[in-house]
């Protein structure tokens, strides 16, 4: 029995397009695809979890951030527990759902202990005043520790009795805790907590261990099987899953009673269930006997709180202001101009406010920030990569990216009730929030603060759960402002073409984009290395350096890490001698899961690997390089949003073909700033991905919840 997990790659999310449906099958194909030699970008988001093997007294900037978001998301989870409203939309229920209540009503009445979302909390207390000077006080992250080298040892004797690698020991002790050992001999299953061990790798572990006393109705199993088929779910972008997809993905897991599996689950706390009325605003029935029609949603506590949480800070900062606009305001509308004057005047009175455009339109948001700025205003505006940063024009320091402002390595500091001391954020490239980043950055904001979310909705999702730009798009909560700035030139054209559905040709007399047709996927990888070392900087002047290669997946003939290794042996050959990279790599640097920072190789010693990264210099612990740095030469199209360059090799194999879609395909083109060129080898596949393949619908609670509590806009 083998129960190695399965190889991942750095950096990486779920591509929109291979998220899944919302049904518990699309949820397993996700994650079976993602493990496919095609190596779609899908499950490897949740790759690098193994921190804590640090060694004493050292602290990546990986372990720092996520230590930083704990603490940030216990703090949300603490105002959480202060609401008064109680969790209710929706009525009466029938068959398996009635069952599930009845299950739940049962542990509320005390029968087992109660998941904490369904106590009855005490009532919030006001909000304190921001102080009128805020000091910027940034906190270092706490140190993140490692599981002890006693309970590391004692949980690798337990993997080795049930025949599990005992490299799996740190993941296992980091995921279960102290007691680990204990834990994991009591309940085998719980080795499917460590990323990328799968059920029947769990269940062989489980007959090792327990012996006949394993059983498939073992209702421990249930619970595990329950937990992992929700963690692979919002590995695809959802926060939750509908009752009836969850049984049935049960149900192929040969769990025998499905129902009884998620009542268990429910009732130990591993997971929370809600009841979202089909249409919050119709009255109630008026007879009795009639019901509702709901929607039953099972969620794990962590994305529940996050997606309450947001919702509930987006309407305390819709709510915190008056209409009006005060002085300061006025003052910095009338100082913008253009579709940024349309954009002040909207947050003038408005605490969030919704921007779309495409790269063009980013002009928008900067000149608003600048007349933020000159009016007075605490200001700032963040995005999701440093690239994204410098192409941000005029934020004359006031630009961060949302992870450097949520560490405190960024932004103006928080005031003394601990809120970012702003009075207006804008946020760019919004697609790319997910739900518990876009939690976090709410609930820092102080009332009466402005919100701004600017992006272009065409681009993929992100990597992590929720789909937050896309879901206030919906809602209509709140002023939506479109750019009407078109990206210039035949790229801008192209991509214009792509949004909207059609591939068309485009007139590129600078041979700004060029067609590159290919037989297969060796024809392809040849071609690529031919135009990123020879072509592209002979005929238009732009070097190697300055390109990038978009692939859609790692794995098959033409996919990341071959383009990778033929890349590397023709720009930068050498031994590898630094666990596989040599100074000059260009390398793709994932600080945390999900992000991913193009960088380079300076060198290597006894602190680990040297990376040079948008001109700031990185560390990377020589434990941590194997998860967290890969070759960058090529990426996928998920690694590569919110990065543009000055030209792009998109390599479109012919196994690539299930990974197309319109926003994979948009967001693909349009990293180019000058140059595209397309390896073309899907024949017709292209222009009917773009014509009709949209991206797969994630499941998420937050219109509903919003439409619970903020009236939908003019």
């Amino acid at each position: 029995m083998s129960t190695e997990p399965e190889t991942t790659e750095p950096g990486d999310g779920p591509e929109a397009e291979e998220a899944g449906t919302g049904s518990a099958t699309a949820v397993e194909a996700t994650a079976s695809d993602a493990r496919a030699a095609s190596g779609a970008d899908g499950s490897e988001a949740a790759a690098q979890q193994s921190e804590g093997q640090q060694s004493e007294g050292q602290q990546s900037e990986a372990q720092a951030e996520l230590a930083a978001q704990r603490v940030e998301r216990e703090r949300i989870e603490r105002r959480k527990a202060e609401k008064s409203a109680p969790i209710e939309s929706g009525t009466k229920l029938s068959g398996t759902a009635a069952d599930l209540l009845a299950a739940i009503r049962a542990v509320e009445g005390g029968e087992k202990p109660v998941a904490t979302v369904f106590a009855a909390p005490e009532p919030a207390p006001d909000r304190a005043a921001p102080a009128p000077e805020p000091v910027r006080r940034p906190q270092p992250a706490p140190a993140a520790t490692g599981p002890a080298a006693e309970t590391v040892a004692d949980v690798r004797r337990v993997l080795s009795d049930g025949g599990a690698p005992e490299s799996l020991a740190p993941q296992v002790a980091a995921a279960l805790g102290e007691g680990a050992d204990t834990v994991l001999r009591e309940d085998p299953w719980q080795l499917l907590r460590v990323t990328g061990v799968r059920p029947d790798q769990a269940d062989g572990f489980a007959r090792a261990l327990l012996g006949a006393e394993c059983a498939p109705d073992d209702e421990r199993r249930g619970r595990a099987v329950t937990g992992w088929l929700l963690e692979q779910a919002a590995v695809a972008g959802h926060t939750a899953l509908e009752l009836s997809a969850l049984t049935a993905a049960l149900g192929r897991q040969a769990v025998p009673d499905p129902e009884a599996a998620v009542q268990d689950a429910l009732a130990e706390g591993e997971a929370l269930v809600f009841r979202d009325a089909l249409d919050p605003g119709a009255p109630e029935p008026e007879d009795d006997e009639e019901e509702r029609p709901v929607r039953v949603l099972v969620a794990l506590e962590r994305y529940a709180l996050a997606e309450e949480s947001l919702a509930d800070g987006l309407a305390r900062l819709m709510n915190s202001l008056a209409k009006d606009a005060s002085e300061p305001w006025e003052t910095a509308a009338a100082a913008a101009s253009g579709g940024a004057a349309e954009l002040a005047r909207a947050v003038a009175g408005h605490g969030l406010v919704l921007h779309t455009g495409g790269e063009a339109a980013r002009a928008e948001p900067a000149a608003l920030l600048g007349a933020a700025r000159s009016a007075g205003l605490r200001a700032f505006a963040a995005t999701h990569t440093p690239d994204g940063s410098r192409r941000l024009a005029g934020g004359e320091g006031a630009v961060g990216t949302v992870a450097d402002l949520l560490a405190g390595a960024a932004g103006p500091g928080r005031d003394a009730d601990g809120a970012l001391a702003l009075d207006l954020l804008i946020v760019l490239d919004a697609p790319q929030l997910d739900v518990e980043g876009a939690a976090m950055l709410v609930e820092a904001l102080p009332d009466g603060a402005r919100l701004v979310l600017s992006g272009d909705p065409a681009a993929l999702w992100s990597a992590g759960a929720g789909r937050v730009f896309a879901d206030l798009l919906a809602a209509r909560v709140c002023p939506q402002i479109a750019s009407r700035t078109p990206d210039p030139g035949p790229l801008g054209e192209l991509v214009s073409g792509i949004g909207a559905g059609e591939l068309s040709q485009v007139e590129a007399p600078g041979k700004e984009v060029v067609i590159v047709p290919v037989r297969d996927a060796g024809e392809a990888v040849h071609r690529t290395v031919q135009l990123v070392a020879d072509s592209v900087p002979r005929a238009l002047g732009v070097p190697a350096e300055q390109t990038v290669v978009i692939t859609p997946g790692h794995g098959g003939a033409a996919g990341t890490r071959a383009l990778n290794t033929a890349l590397k042996e023709r720009l930068n050959p050498g031994p590898g001698r630094f666990g596989g990279f040599d100074p000059g790599d260009r390398v793709a640097y994932s600080p945390a899961p999900g992000r991913t920072v193009p960088g380079r190789v300076v060198d290597a010693d006894a602190d680990g690997l040297h990376l040079s990264c948008g001109g700031a210099p990185v560390v990377v612990p020589k434990e941590r390089v194997e998860q967290s740095v890969r070759h960058g030469w090529a990426l996928t199209a998920h690694q590569a949003v919110g990065g543009r360059w000055p030209a792009a090799v998109v390599v479109l194999p012919g196994d690539a073909v299930q990974s197309l879609s319109r926003p994979w395909v948009y967001t693909a083109f349009s990293r180019a700033e000058r140059h595209l060129s397309v390896v073309h080898g899907v024949e017709q596949a292209l222009p009917k991905a773009v014509a009709e393949t949209l991206p797969k619908p994630r499941t998420t609670r937050l219109p509903l919840l919003l439409k619970t509590q903020v009236p939908a806009a003019d």
